[in-house]
């Protein structure tokens, strides 16, 4: 089997990251393709009472295990299977469930922060980072949080104001240095992700057998 081609998607809250990963999967259909979140390597807190949970920045890096993803990361590049952990955000903790994951021809990971950590940054072969107008962003995440995630609108945006915006600048925004190809996702990013999708299929043809 050939080295899986990691691809690592960053970029702020609601700047389109998902979007980008699902035309790159629906260019793939014949190829096996794996997505991992970086939000599913949030630390337990279930030491902690539900109270204190509820404080936890996501938004600082501090706030995720990248040591147990980035050993998985490890095994499957070796070919092995790894029993990934899930995240339950209505506890605030890691959930009991884990996923059984496989290796695979090209592996996606996404999250705010895949960019932050350089031994992460150092095992992908694409570093993208998706970008979008602040307001725009602010407004997607505001509609998404009341009409998915049962929010109320005070809540989002004392959220955003306290924690998210101020740690986009601080941790998220900065990594976009890191990145290959800066996606512009506020009109259209056809062109960019097309490309994307011919530089993956190129490098899988050069990967040798491991």
């Amino acid at each position: 089997m050939k080295r899986p081609v990691i691809i690592a998607v960053a970029g702020g809250s609601a700047s389109g990251k998902t979007t980008v990963v699902e035309r790159i999967m629906e260019s793939f259909k014949d190829e096996n393709v794996t997505v991992i979140k970086h939000d599913d390597y949030y630390k337990d807190q279930s030491e902690l009472p539900l109270e204190e949970r509820y404080k936890t920045n996501y938004d600082h890096p501090f706030s995720l295990d990248n040591d147990l993803m980035y050993k998985q990361i490890l095994k499957l590049l070796k070919g092995e299977k790894i029993v990934k952990p899930t995240y339950d955000f209505e506890q605030h903790t890691r959930s009991e469930e884990t996923e059984d994951i496989y290796p695979t021809k090209i592996l996606i990971l996404e999250g705010i922060l895949i960019l932050e950590d350089k031994r992460i940054r150092d095992l992908s072969d694409i570093k993208l980072y998706v970008e979008a107008d602040d307001d725009l962003r602010f407004i997607r995440r505001l509609k998404r949080d009341i009409e998915e995630r049962g929010r109320t609108m005070e809540s989002v945006i004392t959220q955003y104001l306290k924690t998210v915006k101020p740690m986009h600048f601080a941790f998220v925004k900065p990594t976009k240095r890191y990145a290959n190809v800066i996606i512009p996702n506020d009109r259209t990013h056809d062109v960019a992700v097309d490309l994307i999708i011919t530089k993956i299929k190129s490098i899988i043809s050069d990967k040798p057998d491991v």
